[in-house]
């Protein structure tokens, strides 16, 4: 299974690759979380002890693969990167891309060419369980990273905001080749919410789930870490879900 999980920004869906990570270790799956988002929280909400350096940031490294004086290698050399990169806690082993530092990053920069070529070889790899956590918006689909996945699973809310940010997350996820793209509910506080969410989602696009609002969730958010002992059956059901989707 290998998913990725987009949304505009505030939706929740670095709680939601948090949660999914642990639902499917809990199920003996091995799992590898990826945070390809530049402003990176993955590894706080997981509850990793110790800040998670992001590949981005390796400067050398950057340089020496990508190449250097204006000129971009495109295909560069990451096969050995995962192992030196990669910690693990409780099952889940975590990685994280970062991003571009500064304004004007577009997708031919060393480091934005350097993550595009680890996730496609990462997505190609992995036998089991893999979670990535994109960028706010749908910056990460313009440049492509994502043709390997076998999802692409929208977190939406209620309001119309991230409902055409959905919408022009499906466009461009179509244009790029990816056929299965699906949605989840977060925050829902009744029908009513489900309904508006169901009736804004982009033809085509099925509603697989609903999470409902959880304060204990928005309290932890303060400190960034989900409390270890958090289970909520409206992930399990999610996780199912996705699980025998990715299977078909």
């Amino acid at each position: 299974m290998k998913v990725a999980i987009a949304g505009k920004g505030g939706v929740g869906k670095t709680t939601i690759v948090a949660l999914l990570a642990r639902e499917a270790a809990a199920n003996e799956r091995r799992v590898l979380a990826i945070d390809a988002d530049p402003d990176a929280n993955l590894a706080t909400t997981l509850g990793f002890p110790d800040p998670v350096a992001p590949l981005a940031n390796d400067e050398e490294l950057v340089a020496q693969r990508t190449g250097s004086g204006g000129f971009v290698r495109l295909n560069p050399t990451v096969d050995d990167i995962p192992d030196r990169y990669t910690v693990e806690q409780n099952g889940i082993r975590l990685i994280v891309l970062g991003g571009v530092r500064g304004g004007g990053g577009g997708c031919a920069c060393p480091a934005n060419v350097l993550l595009r070529s680890l996730l496609a070889h990462l997505l190609l790899r992995e036998r089991d369980v893999v979670l990535v956590d994109m960028e706010a918006g749908i910056e990460h689909l313009g440049r492509g990273t994502v043709e390997e996945v076998d999802a692409l699973l929208l977190v939406v809310e209620s309001d119309r905001k991230t409902l055409q940010t959905a919408g022009r997350s499906v466009s461009l996820a179509r244009e790029i080749g990816i056929e299965r793209i699906l949605a989840v509910a977060n925050k829902i506080r009744d029908d009513e919410d489900v309904a508006r969410v169901r009736g804004g989602l982009p033809e085509g696009v099925d509603l697989i789930g609903s999470l409902p609002y959880d304060d204990e969730l928005r309290i932890a958010a303060r400190s960034g870490r989900i409390p270890a002992e958090k289970k909520l059956p409206s992930v399990s059901a999610l996780y199912r879900e996705l699980d025998a989707l990715c299977r078909q």
